[in-house]
């Protein structure tokens, strides 16, 4: 799910070695933290949308 996400929202392939071996850490980290506040996959996962309301309930 997070690597589809960073894939969809930044274009970034984890699995280009050469990429991921220049990039620090905090670099992913900061990205990974972004797909929280974004719309994505990950944010949907852990922030679902609340459920609609029930129209017998009272």
């Amino acid at each position: 799910m997070i690597e589809a996400d960073l894939h969809q929202t930044y274009g970034l392939d984890v699995g280009d070695r050469a990429l991921m071996h220049t990039r620090s850490w905090r670099w992913l980290s900061t990205r990974i933290a972004g797909l929280f506040g974004a719309e994505t996959r990950v944010h949907r996962h852990f922030f679902p949308p609340p459920p609609p309301p029930d129209p017998n309930r009272r």
